[in-house]
């Protein structure tokens, strides 16, 4: 009898060890990578998209083992010294990047079919027109933004009146009524200003005919030549996640809380579906989620290089690819007629 139960109690063991091996051996199978968001941990499209492709084992599906992390400056560094594999970058930085500084970094997924920038004013300030802003106080984050030059152009305004200032990222700058007009990004100050208890006017440049474009994931176009397997297995994992952030907005909002501990959840929301209005387009409807319109950044670019954002013109195929994306993703489909873009519509 003791025998017996020793013997069962051998082959448990084993049974315990093969287990382990396996287990390990699977983990050590996975195609180790990073992935870099390129701002402190919240609720943008891209960043969302590898938090929930990571929590619900999408990348592992695809044989990948990703490594999130964040960084409020130090990505495209890290990106070029080969630390990350993927990070993010607005298209217009993409654009500055290799035309300036000859940087050789791709979009491989466009995420923003128009961009963050707008403008804003409190409602009570009775600012109706672009045409009010002459004689206000402009705010400006760091640089000015050329969609502000762009807007003073289109409308005809003597800049020479209008009072530039920089100041920052607070927004509570404008509350305080120490600027009458503020630079903003969509998807989050106009929330922050509404929590404040402010409603505001808000001007999208996009609405007045100034070519813009949002966030996308970036990486090396070395890394385009000698690993696309990897990256389309990345583009799959997060275009599967996308479709479970168009259909599941609660889990997904709990997903984003994992990493973006003690910030507002009902402000992590708004942005999220800020950027998720902002992910459609007709190139979009045509060629799935994600898709790069070579026009699109021939605009982008050339309104740029007007208003003396970047010094010169290079070759738009350079900015981005399009290979790892496409109809032949079996998540387009879904993922469109979610949004409200079937391709039949």
């Amino acid at each position: 009898m003791n025998k017996l139960k020793y013997f069962i109690l051998f082959i448990f063991c084993i049974s315990c060890i093969l287990s382990c091996s396996n287990n390990t051996s699977n983990t050590s199978d996975l195609m180790k990578i990073k992935f870099m968001a390129g701002y402190k941990p919240q609720a943008n499209l891209p960043f969302v998209a590898a938090y929930v492709a990571n929590e619900k084992g999408y990348f592992k599906d695809e044989g990948l083992d990703v490594e999130i992390l964040h960084s409020t400056g130090s990505h495209l560094k890290l990106l070029l010294a080969g630390e990350v594999d993927i990070t993010t970058a607005a298209a217009s930085s993409v654009i500055k990047r290799r035309t300036n500084s000859d940087v050789p970094i791709s979009s491989i997924m466009l995420f923003g079919q128009t961009g963050q920038q707008a403008f804003i004013s409190l409602e009570d300030k009775n600012i109706q027109t672009v045409s009010d802003w002459q004689g206000k106080i402009f705010g400006y984050k760091i640089s000015l933004p050329p969609e502000y030059l762009a807007m003073i152009n289109i409308n005809n305004l003597d800049r020479n009146k209008i009072e530039e200032v920089k100041v920052g990222f607070d927004p509570r700058i404008l509350t305080e009524g120490k600027v009458d007009i503020l630079s903003i990004y969509k998807s989050n100050e106009p929330n922050l200003i509404k929590k404040l208890g402010y409603d505001v006017k808000i001007w999208d440049p996009a609405e007045f005919g100034v070519p813009t474009l949002g966030l996308t994931y970036i990486t090396l176009e070395d890394t385009i030549n000698q690993r696309p397997d990897m990256l389309q297995r990345f583009n799959r994992a997060t275009l599967r996640a996308i479709e479970f952030i168009l259909e599941n907005s609660d889990e997904t909002i709990e997903i984003v809380m994992l990493y973006a501990t003690n910030s507002d959840k009902e402000h992590q929301r708004f942005m999220l579906e800020k950027e998720i209005e902002q992910s459609n387009s007709i190139s979009v409807k045509q060629n799935g989620f994600g898709w790069s319109e070579k026009e699109k950044w021939d605009s982008l670019q050339d309104f740029l290089f007007k208003y003396k954002s970047i010094d010169s013109i290079s070759d738009s195929n350079l900015f981005f690819t399009n290979q790892f994306l496409g109809k032949n993703l079996k998540n387009n489909k879904s993922i469109l007629e979610r949004i409200g873009l079937s391709r039949d519509s």
